[in-house]
């Protein structure tokens, strides 16, 4: 089901949990198959593991039960394998803020865990940290692409989320696996975006989503799917709207699938998502997270080329790695 090499990468080179240290997985019943997995990997090298089935989170972002939520307060490292996504919630924070370390892997499924999570972190950690490092000396960034994508996004003072590169050895070290990305959350932003490969609960998208943003707040949205989505948005409040994240894909051996776990990881897309955006130091404090990956967009960090359709341009990319080969073809 998931290879040796996979889980070898998870606690060894990711996670480096060591014989001692208590190690929780939490699951749900539409993902424990997976998560009994690494529960079972845990259980080889500490003692002090402990595995949680629980129900299926209603949206990405929604707060686990609080028996769930209390467990995670007392773990050294914690895996949230689920359906729905636990990032962007408040027990994930609360217990980063108490020293765990973390790992989710919200949607998984065994083949992208076999794809991407045997990686050389070192390459992320190098990509990511290049990347941070362009993004965190400029003012803005500038979003385009075929589709009608023209949007600016002003960086303002949130932090930057993957820039460890998936090595999360430290107390109160978190983060997203497969790893891959570097994102942030915008001050604010202008424009139209629009997702052409996939997105959160609806998968590979046969038409695209357009979204017009102003002041960092969408405004309205078209499209085949739109109407569920407005539904989804809708169900959760105002604040679902506002527009959470910008991130950039740079996982080599990410492919499009339709699920956002991978897809927003692909090298040579970019990804918006709605909602919840305190994981990036944000304040919109919400119970919902929805990512839309955008195709082979061109990208100015204050005006200068970082990215043209799809293809960096001033990236130390691996020998190994041509960017944009795994993205839909334009």
């Amino acid at each position: 089901m998931i290879n040796e090499n996979a889980i070898r990468k998870v606690f060894e080179t990711s996670l480096k949990l060591r014989t001692g240290e208590s190690c929780l997985v939490v699951t749900d019943t539409l993902k424990q198959d997976i998560g009994r997995v690494f529960y079972e990997a845990a259980r080889k090298i500490t003692r002090k593991a402990k595995l949680i089935v629980m129900e299926p989170g209603i949206e990405h972002g929604a707060e686990p039960p609080e028996d769930v939520a209390r467990d995670m307060f007392g773990y050294d490292v914690e895996l949230l394998i689920t359906d729905k996504s636990l990032t962007h919630t408040g027990a994930r924070r609360e217990a980063t803020k108490r020293g765990a370390r973390i790992v989710t892997m919200p949607s998984i499924t065994a083949e992208t865990a076999n794809r991407c999570l045997d990686v050389d972190y070192d390459d992320i950690k190098k990509m990511s940290s290049h990347l941070c490092s362009i993004l965190r000396n400029a003012s803005t960034v500038e979003v385009t692409s075929l589709s009608g994508t023209d949007m600016i996004f002003t960086i303002g003072k949130s932090g930057f989320f993957g820039e460890t590169g998936g090595v999360f050895d430290f107390p109160g070290a978190f983060g997203n696996l497969p790893e891959g990305e570097v994102a942030f959350a915008p001050e604010t932003c202008e424009g139209t975006y629009v997702v052409d490969i996939s997105f959160a609960g609806l998968g590979m998208l046969s038409s695209p989503l357009f979204f017009m943003v102003r002041g960092g707040v969408v405004v309205d949205i078209k499209g085949e799917c739109a109407e569920v989505l407005i539904d989804r948005l809708d169900r959760v409040g105002a604040r679902a709207y506002k527009v959470a994240e910008l991130g950039i894909g740079l996982n080599p051996k990410a492919m499009i699938t339709g699920n956002i776990l991978e897809d927003e990881k692909v090298v040579g897309t970019a990804h918006v998502a709605l909602g919840n955006n305190t994981s990036f130091g944000g304040t919109n404090d919400v119970q919902i997270h929805l990512d839309g990956v955008l195709n082979n967009p061109d990208i100015l960090v204050d005006g200068v080329k970082l990215m043209e359709k799809g293809r960096f341009l001033d990236m130390p990319i691996a020998p190994d790695m041509i960017p944009g080969d795994n993205t839909l073809n334009s």
